[in-house]
């Protein structure tokens, strides 16, 4: 089960509730929580110890998840709180900026100079956006790309290495539509964004330089009829992978099928290129393999838990990633498609390397890509302390493929395989030139033992020091560069040599063809727009809690606000008075049932006994709501209304009502009378005139009550009309709205929903019944039905 992002705030208040049971602990944990529209004097009223404490305040981060960064402000008081979210509340600026904006003062007077190096997806917004804060704070930003090695900005900041002139960076939020040919200029768009103008029907793979030696022992991993089965329903790792296979222009996707034990035995759709695919995806990895006996690799995003019995049966090689240009990639391998295409992975080079490190392979991708003709196949082996597979089992098969020319290696500190490639070169085992750096070098300058971060990362012994390995590796004629930093150079220098020496053959460039951008990535970038078919101002489910109309879930709670108070929240975007919720809940009361023998209870019973569901004998009940029955609300609402409104006085409303031959719509009851009241509508009476500010159409309908009672006792104002009437005032005189703002609620018809709301609580009280008490089917009685013929036949 993946764990769920909890906000800090509410981690902390699991663990003195769930944890920290004594109350001497829990009453230690207090705390306020503010947002732009804060009342100060409330919250003051409801936390008093604010102004005797001192204060801590910081953002409410997201447990799990990347949340919203910022300073924290300590030792405050009350004031001095206000004036610390004063700059910073309802800000978006990421934690960097922020602290940078905030403390641009102290940085200017320690001349302080930042240099940033970025790469990823949207590493060129990021970059745009460190550049401008440069510009806005005085505050000298050097920004950088992936054109810059990975470490090269050390050796700047320390005066090492001279700060090139960089061209402004790009004002587009990603690098997605490359020209793959080389040029600097960007595709002109089209009507689908891609990643490269070329279309499918034109690209042909770049022929590669005959091999300058005989054809020796090949063991290739992959091929460009490699097929594999995934483990997990990894879905976009998949597309990245199908992506990869149509810019390398194979002629099949790579993968075969995948196994999901929770929702398998099923099609599930992939893009190829611009047209829809269906791979199928099985519970288990026998029916896989039985009716796929074509794959030959298996890729397995299994948990710790299942990955051993999945893996066992199929694994040969064990290793974190892997990629062969122009034939196959495993997994997330290579980054997302841009940097693929950046790195010119869609097709092979003459460099081959092996790495401990996944995440480093991408980095190696773009050096090896910038210095030489590219890679022909990299694999990263994992930085477990036993790896599945070693060094020397890919640099002896790099040196038995011949398309490879010259081989790279990037170890760490930690383990001795290293000096396997140290005896292999001195033997002769080894031919082609190595190019190999150790990581870890500053580890010597610790005084303790530094674990980092891979598990084999860790030095047991001098040997297995990155210094000792770096120095082995150079005496055996391996070249080493001084440092990192110098490792494209190195590696640049080796593959020139063999270009000079003929050993190597540049092809000439061809580009890859177009792959669409997926729409949900394209949106996240920010590449596109897109009108949304649905507006939404009342409710928002995408952040760590929900909200109602701005006020987040834990704080409906904190408050108590009920039912009427969401409903004020959800129907009138509005935090009603408590009388007006009060109110509210009251009227979802009285209006909740009223007998099996009105026509929405009567449907709703009818269509339990004939056996369907309770979503369908609501609904049944509910259609029957209309002007006849439950409309009233809002037909009184706006009848009264417009009767006041206009300044006729109740006598002149009922005789024009009377001469117009219309029903006043709120007035008269079947059974009750001036005689018999109706306790509902005695019970609202009383609560309305206790606790409503003003009452001016609720008196008026009063009046008018008086003369159609005087007629006939049971042409009372009925609870339809009540509720209609009582509700009008508490939207005109509650201080909530506008007058404009009531009289829109009053026609879009929200007091009906009352009724409706109301209602639906008895009409599921009559389906339970039906149900608990068996009833069977309902056939009507034939002596409760007048059978009508025509006259013609009646005679």
């Amino acid at each position: 089960m993946s764990a769920k992002a909890i906000s800090e705030q509410t981690g902390k208040e699991l663990l003195y509730k769930f944890i920290c049971t004594t109350s001497a602990i829990q009453n230690r944990f207090k705390y306020a929580r503010v947002t732009p529209d804060t009342d100060w004097a409330r919250l003051l009223q409801d936390h008093p110890w604010l102004l005797s404490q001192s204060l801590v305040v910081k953002p409410d981060q997201l447990i799990k998840r990347r949340g919203k960064l910022g300073l924290v402000g300590v030792n405050l008081t009350l004031d001095g709180v206000k004036s610390w979210l004063k700059p910073r509340l309802g800000q978006e600026a990421t934690g960097i900026v922020r602290a940078i904006r905030d403390y641009q003062g102290p940085l200017k007077e320690h001349e302080v100079t930042i240099f940033v190096r970025r790469g990823g997806p949207n590493y060129q917004e990021g970059l745009r956006v460190m550049g401008e804060v440069g510009k806005t704070t005085g505050i000298p930003i050097h920004v950088f790309g992936t054109e810059t090695h990975m470490t090269a900005i050390v050796g700047m900041a320390l005066g090492h290495r001279p700060i090139p002139n960089q061209p402004p960076t790009a004002a587009h939020t990603a690098n997605f539509l490359l020209n793959a040919s080389g040029s600097t200029s960007t595709p002109a768009p089209s009507r689908t964004a891609s990643f490269s103008e070329s279309r499918a029907d034109e690209v042909a793979p770049a022929k590669k330089a005959k091999p300058a030696v005989p054809q020796g022992k090949s063991a290739t991993l992959f091929s460009r009829h490699t097929k594999a089965i995934v483990w997990g329903m990894q879905t976009r790792a998949v597309q990245g992978m199908l992506d990869f296979d149509y810019v390398c222009s194979r002629d099949e996707p790579s993968v075969a099928a995948m196994v999901y034990p929770f929702t398998g035995d099923h099609k599930q759709k992939f893009y190829w290129g611009h047209k829809e695919i269906l791979i199928p995806v099985f519970k288990n990895m026998a029916d896989a393999m039985r009716k796929h006996p074509e794959v030959d690799v298996l890729i397995n995003f299994a948990s710790l838990r299942s990955a051993y019995d999945s893996t066992m049966e199929t694994m040969n090689y064990a290793q974190v990633g892997g990629i062969k240009p122009g034939c196959f990639k495993i997994g997330n391998t290579g980054g997302m498609l841009d940097n693929i295409l950046a790195s010119k992975l869609y097709r092979p080079g003459s460099v081959a390397y092996v790495s401990r490190s996944g995440g480093m392979s991408n980095e190696l991708n773009n050096i090896i890509s910038r210095t030489t003709d590219g890679v022909y196949e990299g694999v990263a082996i994992g930085g477990d302390r036993y790896p599945g597979s070693t060094f020397m089992d890919h640099v002896l098969r790099y040196q038995d493929t011949p398309g490879v020319k010259m081989i790279v290696v990037l170890g760490e500190i930690g383990g001795t395989e290293e000096y396997k490639i140290c005896r292999g070169v001195k033997e002769g085992r080894i031919t082609k030139p190595v190019v190999c750096w150790c990581i870890g070098t500053c580890a010597t300058m610790f005084s303790s033992e530094v674990q980092f971060g891979h598990a084999g990362a860790c030095a047991n012994q001098a040997s297995e020091t990155a210094v000792a390995k770096n120095q082995a590796l150079k005496e055996a004629g391996v070249f080493v560069p001084r440092s990192f930093d110098e490792l494209g150079e190195i590696i640049q220098s080796v593959y020139e040599d063999l270009v000079a020496k003929g050993a190597i053959v540049p092809a000439q460039e061809v580009p890859p063809p177009t792959v669409p951008m997926d729409y949900s990535w394209a949106r996240e970038l920010g590449l596109i727009r897109k009108p949304a078919s649905f507006m939404t101002s009342i409710c928002d489910e995408r952040g760590q809690e929900l909200i109602y109309a701005g006020m987040p879930i834990t704080e409906v709670f904190k408050e108590e606000m009920g039912i009427g108070g969401v409903l004020g929240l959800l129907w009138f975007q509005k935090r009603l008075p408590k009388y007006s919720c009060q109110f509210i809940e009251m009227c979802l009361m009285v209006t909740a049932d009223h007998g099996p023998a009105v026509s929405g209870a009567h449907n709703t019973i009818i269509c339990a006994r004939a056996g369907k569901d309770l979503v369908s004998s609501l609904t049944s009940g509910l259609l029957t709501i209309g002007d006849r029955f439950g409309g009233a609300l809002d037909a009184a609402a706006k009848m009264f209304s417009k009767a006041f409104d206009s300044g006729i006085i109740p006598m002149e409303f009922v005789n024009k009502m009377k001469k117009e031959g219309k029903l006043i719509m709120g007035i008269g009851h079947r059974v009750k009378s001036i005689n018999n009241p109706d306790m509902r509508v005695q019970i609202l009476k009383d609560y309305v005139k206790q606790h409503f500010p003003a009452t001016p159409l609720l008196d008026y309908a009063l009046e008018v009550e008086k003369i159609t009672t005087s007629k006939k006792p049971n042409l009372i104002l009925n609870v339809d009309g009540f509720i209609g009437v009582s509700f009008v005032d508490m939207l005109r005189h509650c201080g909530s709205f506008t007058r404009e703002e009531a009289d829109e609620y009053i026609d879009i018809g929200a007091l009906n929903g009352i009724f409706v709301l109301g209602r639906s609580m008895g009409f599921i009280g009559h389906y339970l019944d039906q149900k608990r008490l068996k009833q069977g089917l309902y056939r009507h009685p034939w002596d409760d039905i007048s059978y009508v013929l025509p006259e013609h036949m009646s005679m």
